[in-house]
Formats: C-alpha cells, structure tokens, sequence
C-alpha cells in the first residue's frame, strides 16, 4: 500500500500536482506570491497529514485545503477591492475624458468579476486569460465539460451585463 509519508512518493505528488495548483489559485489571487505562499502550505498540511491522505486522494485534498485558505484571503479582497480608491493620478498625455472612460470602465470589470461565483470566476478566467480548453478546465476541477461550459457561458452573460450597463 502507497504511503504518502514515503518521501519519494510525495515528492512525485508534489511534482505532478503544485503545478496545476498554483495555476488553479493563480486565478483566485493574481497575485504570485501569495499563491506561492498558499501552495507550499496546503503541501504542509497533506505532509502533516500524510498517514490519513492516500496517494490517489491527494489531489482532492490540496485543492480543498488551497480553496479553504484562499475563501478567506478572497472574501478581504472583496472588501479591499470596494474601498479602493480610483488610480492615482498620473500625467498623461491622453484625452481626460478616455482616461476616465478607461477607469470606468476597468472598474466596472473588476465589479462584475466580484459578482461571479468562485466556480464561475475560476472557469472563466482559466479559459479566457489563459486560453485552457474546456476538458483541460474540467480535468482540472474535477467535473464535466458541460459543467464548465454552464460556468463560462453564465460567467460571460453577468460580465457582459454589467458592462453593458456602462454605456
């Protein structure tokens, strides 16, 4: 019986999957060294529980871990992201009016990504910041392609609404 105590063996697991968990988290934060941070721990709690984890359970119980420890940097972020003030000023030769529009814009953006579910967020984002295809997405969060194809479609259907409402 595998053992993930056996350092050979969860060294193979922290190969085959710190990669796909950071680009899972990457998407959550955006913030590389958080993620980072995030990562190396939730490897920290799977080596301090090593004895209870089986190999082919490992991938569930990262994500897990990495999700729990992300909700509440995530739900700080929200309130981080509503009190934030508009961007510094910064001596630009463009038109003042397009500058505004462009901050309005962005802001409104960041709004409508706040609306979005985690899961929703997640598929999106993997999809069209990082180009991942529908069954890679799937594979990586552990469901249906027609589940991620529900997530991206109603996630493009709130952004889309809510910039909509821009103009």
């Amino acid at each position: 019986m595998k053992n993930l105590c056996v350092e050979r063996i969860f060294e193979a697991v922290y190969k085959k999957l710190s990669g796909d968990l950071y680009n899972f988290l990457y998407y959550k934060y955006g913030n590389h060294d958080e993620i980072a941070d995030v990562v190396q721990e939730s490897f920290v709690k799977l080596w301090q529980n090593c004895k209870k984890v089986l190999p082919e359970k490992a991938r569930g119980f990262l994500f897990k871990v990495a999700k729990n420890q992300m909700l509440n940097k995530f739900k700080h972020d929200k309130v981080v992201l509503n009190y934030q003030q508009k961007l510094t000023d910064k001596v630009e030769h463009r038109n003042p009016e397009y500058l505004l529009e462009e901050a309005q814009f962005y802001q409104k953006y960041q709004q409508a990504l706040g609306k979005l579910t985690d899961e929703q967020r997640v598929a999106f984002l993997l999809n069209k910041v990082e180009g991942k295809k529908h069954k890679e997405i799937a594979e990586m969060l552990n469901v249906t392609q027609k589940v991620v194809e529900y997530r991206i479609y109603s996630a493009f259907k709130i952004i889309k609404k809510e910039i909509q409402e821009l103009k």
